[in-house]
């Protein structure tokens, strides 16, 4: 099974956002889980300054910023909208 384990600044950021997104979040982690490249979570590789790192999508505007360690371990580091990816 993979582990995924958030950074400080990723729990920081979960707390701001809305109570609805929160929800869809805790949903998408569990898709995320089995299987992160669910076509439902459009999983994408990032370019430029953040090429080693992914991000998936949390309903329409806002999206889950990670980096894979390992075949099973995952570390979330942002969650936001667009602005995350500045």
């Amino acid at each position: 099974m993979r582990k995924v384990y958030p950074t400080s600044h990723f729990r920081n950021s979960f707390k701001k956002i809305p109570n609805h997104v929160k929800k869809s979040a805790v949903e998408k982690e569990k898709e995320f889980i089995a299987n992160p490249f669910s076509t439902k979570l459009r999983t994408h590789k990032l370019k430029g300054k953040l090429k080693d790192y992914w991000a998936f999508s949390v309903g329409y505007e806002y999206r889950i910023l990670f980096r894979f360690i390992d075949d099973e371990t995952v570390l979330y580091f942002d969650i936001g909208t667009h602005e995350i990816y500045r």
